[in-house]
């Protein structure tokens, strides 16, 4: 009995210990979209963009078209080769992209980088999630979903405090971060001492924090052991002769055939996808809408959004101690009731006054805490078979970001140069939520403290 206890006891510090390990692929996720909102009017102001060159940075990006396009290559490859080979080569990928936004002294190769980061993002998250739900214990895989959820706050948190200290003089006011001094350094030592070009650098210094923590996800990534679950498959596959060129390819097919697959991808894109076309939008512009629709500083945009961030952490890691023991349909009702309330609230307050951005900035960060992101994530991992459990969390990021990537386009075209369509905005967004929200609380599954292969039995039958 002693060395059952044992085992289950190293079991869980194993799983917790992978989950940490991969979930810092959320932190890179969040960090370059985060990253690349905090210093939007900056790249703006020094390479004389439009709002449609803006349009095109979130398009392409971590936050749409990137992700999308990495999620369903990194699905495949995570059902054929193992979730392991992800983590041996992906942060590799995301580490160029990176360097080239840093290194940026044009559009197009400012644009370059954030297509490669994004699509490196794409290509972890569905190994990621699945590798996370494989790996957890029955009455612990939300609770590591969860986690891996807190890293999706702690990166913009990080980011939005170094943006902060690093942020130049702006608006009238003249105010700078505390740190602006390294930036002036670190400018001068390339040849740069005034203007929009030194202003830059505040947030190229931010994209070398994020190149630093990939280096270390990969070192961490890299020496993981691969998931037991798709061994296990992997094996039961070759004893049943199925030709390894193939089996990936087949699975796809049963994928898009099945009618339980068809109806399970139907609500979880539906789901996920009228709410992350609210979040990918406030992810990648919130500060630029705080700046010019709210009337703040980039000093200011970015301190209210990092106190937005602390809350979201917070509210995460309440979510993650108890999503595993309570009705998780409920639960789910919650978290996108904040977030209704927040886009009533805007629609009635408005975030021109200051008390109307801190109780939005609230509520938003709530509603982040118990996101529909936290319950796409376990219950995508949860309702296909390991054969295409990750090509199906790929398919619908697809799905998601692509249709996201669109709609980032079109939004930047009703919000205006300065924020005058915004209430517009703020309309669509609203009955986007609405309709999250209906989807997700009559369509939630029964599955919590179900394992995996009961849950796949249940739905597949033998």
């Amino acid at each position: 009995m002693e060395k059952v206890s044992e085992e289950l006891n190293v079991k869980k510090k194993s799983s917790l210990k992978s989950t940490i390990a991969v979930s810092l692929t959320n932190y890179l996720d969040a960090g370059a979209i985060v990253a690349g909102a905090s210093g939007l009017t900056l790249w703006k102001d020094y390479l004389g963009l439009t709002e449609g060159h803006l349009g095109w940075l979130n398009a392409i990006s971590a936050n749409c078209l990137g992700a999308a396009i990495g999620a369903i290559i990194g699905g495949f490859l995570a059902d054929r080769y193992g979730r392991k080979a992800i983590y041996t080569y992906n942060m590799l990928i995301y580490m160029l992209g990176v360097l080239l936004i840093l290194l940026s002294t044009g559009f197009p190769m400012l644009l370059a980088g954030f297509l490669i980061t994004g699509i490196s993002v794409g290509v972890g998250v569905p190994a990621s999630w699945t590798y996370i739900s494989e790996s957890s214990e029955v009455n612990n895989r939300g609770r590591n979903i969860g986690i891996s959820q807190m890293a999706w706050g702690i990166g913009p948190t990080i980011i939005l405090i170094l943006g902060t200290l690093l942020a130049p003089p702006t608006g009238g006011s003249g105010t700078e971060g505390m740190l602006f001094g390294v930036v002036q350094s670190v400018a001068a030592w390339f040849g740069t001492d005034s203007g929009a070009a030194l202003h830059v650098f505040s947030s190229r210094i931010v994209f070398a924090s994020l190149f630093v923590v990939a280096f270390i996800a990969w070192m961490l990534q890299r020496r993981l052991d691969e998931s037991e679950e798709w061994k296990s498959m992997k094996s039961k596959k070759e004893e049943a002769g199925e030709p390894s060129t193939s089996s990936t390819f087949a699975s796809f097919s049963s994928l898009l055939t099945n009618k339980v697959n068809l109806r399970t991808i139907l609500f979880l894109a539906g789901m996920y996808l009228t709410w992350n076309l609210v979040s990918s939008v406030m992810g990648f512009f919130q500060q630029h809408i705080y700046e010019t629709a709210g009337g703040l500083s980039n000093e200011y945009a970015n301190m209210l959004s990092v106190g937005q961030w602390l809350v979201i952490i917070a509210t995460t890691f309440a979510f993650s101690m108890i999503v595993d023991k309570v009705n998780q349909r409920w639960l789910f009702f919650t978290g996108v009731m904040f977030a209704v309330l927040a886009w009533v609230l805007v629609l009635t307050v408005g975030i021109n006054s200051l008390t109307g951005l801190l109780v939005f900035t609230l509520l938003w960060g709530l509603q982040g805490g118990i996101s529909v992101q936290s319950f796409y994530a376990l219950w995508a991992s949860e309702l296909f078979p390991a054969r295409y459990r990750a090509a199906a969390q790929g398919v619908m990021f697809f799905l998601v970001r692509g249709l996201s990537a669109a709609w980032g386009l079109g939004f930047v075209y009703i919000y205006g140069e300065q924020g005058e369509g915004f209430t517009r905005a703020a309309w669509v967004m609203l009955l986007l939520l609405v309709v999250s929200l209906v989807i997700g609380t009559t369509g939630a599954p029964n599955t919590r403290g179900k394992t995996l292969e009961q849950i796949t039995k249940e739905r597949y039958g033998e």
